[in-house]
């Protein structure tokens, strides 16, 4: 189901000691998102436990997986990161792929790069603009904006009047379009 790796499983083993009382670790995934799925790892006394919650040792430990986080994380590891920034646990998951991992492929992907490349991208050329195909999940299409797109105050009426009226009139089996542009480090916003 999920995997600690040793460095994981020796902080954990830290954690568990520090406390009188046996603890589980309890792992969840808080937001699905695939913008920025966030998990919830915590101590947890035996009261605390869902009565469907999947329970397995993990060499060492119980680990507690609510039932609605049990399919998520089926095949994820833990590990124990340190960095510039801070260290702490981090999940990879291969159910819950990050935005923007990997190069789009399919029709979709190709038909959506069509109509960007001769429809949209063209359009908003005058105002320096461009935007870019990042991930398709399902039918929900993720974009970036860059040039004079990104930052600019516009953007997400350009977006909703604009780019998602032409992409969905054109493919009608998109659902939605997201746009994941960090319109904060824009450097030339058109407005």
């Amino acid at each position: 189901m999920i995997t600690f790796t040793d460095t994981a499983r020796r902080h954990v083993a830290s954690y568990l000691e520090q406390e009188a009382d046996a603890l589980s670790v309890r792992v969840a995934v808080v937001d699905s998102s695939p913008l920025a799925p966030r998990y919830d790892l915590s101590l947890i006394a035996q009261d605390e436990r869902g009565g469907d919650d999947r329970i397995f040792d993990a060499g060492g430990f119980e680990v507690v997986i609510p039932v609605d986080s049990a399919e998520l994380l089926d095949g994820a590891t833990v590990d124990w990161v340190e960095s510039m920034s801070g260290s702490g646990f981090k999940v990879e998951n291969p159910n819950l792929r990050p935005i923007g991992v990997g190069t789009p492929t399919g029709d979709l992907a190709e038909q959506v790069r069509q109509v960007i490349d001769m429809q949209i991208n063209p359009s908003i050329a005058s105002h320096g603009g461009s935007v870019g195909l990042v991930d398709i999940r399902d039918t929900v299409v993720y974009l970036e904006m860059s040039g004079g797109c990104q930052g600019c105050g516009m953007a997400a009426a350009t977006l909703s009047q604009g780019i998602r009226r032409i992409l969905m009139e054109a493919l009608p089996e998109i659902t939605d379009i997201q746009d994941v542009t960090n319109h904060a480090a824009g450097v030339n916003p058109y407005y």
